[in-house]
């Protein structure tokens, strides 16, 4: 009989509450099927919010995290709650972004990850967040994260 790899998930297909700080968020994985092969997989994130700091005001970022899984696959629902959490978390962009990539790869130990945070402006001043682990692996199609660059109405 063929082990089942979704047996251990206990967020996926019931009722689940938003946790209120991204520490107390719970992620899961499954094992990765295909764990022979490298692929992409991007995840995009188009609402994501946070507080600033300082003012309590929300900030509003499109996320996209694209990443070459190994042995992990990250089961999205936790991931969907990972993100919400930051919903009422008070940090500023770059804390926000780069926590977000490396809680994944402590997690996952992905062959390789990027996260690009593109961040609505706030004082006038759009902020785009960047980061990934190395170069990507040579033999893996990595397409454009596809978000152009800050414009205004101009």
């Amino acid at each position: 009989m063929t082990e089942n790899i979704y047996a251990n998930l206990t967020q996926l297909g019931g009722k689940t509450v938003l946790p209120t700080d991204p520490s107390e968020a719970v992620l899961e994985r499954v094992a990765n099927p295909q764990a022979d092969v490298d692929y992409t997989v991007r995840f995009t994130a188009p609402e994501f919010t946070s507080l600033c700091p300082m003012t309590g005001q929300p900030d509003f970022a499109h996320l996209v995290i694209d990443y070459v899984p190994g042995d992990w696959l990250v089961e999205s629902k936790s991931l969907k709650l990972f993100l919400g959490a930051f919903r009422n978390h008070g940090a500023f962009h770059e804390d926000c972004t780069i926590s977000i990539a490396r809680r994944l790869v402590d997690f996952l130990s992905p062959r390789w990850l990027r996260i690009g945070g593109y961040w609505y402006p706030r004082g006038g001043i759009p902020i785009d967040v960047f980061w990934q682990t190395g170069a990507p692996p040579q033999n893996v199609w990595i397409p454009d994260q596809g978000v152009p660059p800050y414009r205004g109405r101009g």
